[in-house]
């Protein structure tokens, strides 16, 4: 098993800690160029990778149980629930409260980077002929032109969209919980996969794990008795990579 680091924010707080520790005359004296040795700046990394909330601390330890060709036979036999992320967006900030579901001017959208993500997907999908049965999206339309473009099918549904608020309180949280859960533990058709576009609070309130970065698919296992297991996580160009690794 391999263990992925893929938290964004994770390399932002090393680039900040870097900044920090070039900033200061006695630390760049103290920098070892040959051996990248540096206890301050280290010290810094370590410093500003504690800020981390559990969730992205969740993301940033998980570790796959299945990957590569074994991943991939895995799929091909389904029986999988896939939950990812929407692809990129122009921005990245909480627009739950100010959007108006049906209205894509209002919400943030997806870049050229998300759409491509989101044709990879779909590519690595098809190529490594991954049986896809329902695919289900939010109504945000992030979600479902990411779902659009990867899988050329969708069907929204509103218990994948934010509750309206920037903060969620407790009750808002257990309520996505109770939204999700049950995606997560049906058990798709007999030889398909299903297929969730949503969003990161939910599938953190689900699984206590925050999906990161925009993209990420988590590859979930229901046992057929009420509970799942997640299995890998996923970048959108790895889709592609199965079949080779």
């Amino acid at each position: 098993m391999k263990k992925k680091i893929k938290s964004v924010k994770l390399f932002f707080a090393l680039t900040i800690a870097t900044t920090i520790s070039l900033s200061s005359t006695k630390t760049v004296q103290a920098v070892d160029k040959s051996t990248n040795n540096n206890v301050e700046t280290r010290g810094a990394i370590l410093l500003l990778a504690e800020t981390l909330s559990p969730g992205e601390q969740a993301n940033a330890d998980f570790q796959d149980k299945l990957s590569g060709a074994e991943l991939l036979a895995a799929l091909q036999q389904g029986g999988y629930v896939i939950y990812f992320r929407h692809a990129q967006t122009e921005k990245d900030y909480a627009d739950q409260v100010s959007a108006v579901v049906g209205d894509c001017s209002t919400q943030r959208m997806l870049s050229e980077t998300g759409w491509q993500q989101a044709k990879a997907i779909g590519a690595g999908f098809r190529d490594n002929n991954i049986p896809v049965g329902q695919v289900i999206s939010s109504q945000y339309c992030r979600a479902w032109q990411t779902a659009d473009l990867a899988f050329g099918k969708y069907e929204k549904n509103g218990d994948l969209n934010f509750p309206p608020a920037e903060e969620y309180t407790p009750e808002q949280v257990a309520q996505m919980k109770a939204l999700l859960t049950p995606m997560l533990i049906a058990v798709p058709a007999s030889g398909t996969n299903t297929v969730i576009v949503g969003h990161d609070d939910l599938f953190e309130a689900a699984t206590g794990i925050y999906p990161d970065p925009q993209g990420m698919a988590y590859v979930v296992k229901p046992d057929g008795q009420g509970g799942f297991e997640l299995v890998a996580n996923m970048l959108p160009e790895e889709w592609a990579q199965l079949g080779s690794n």
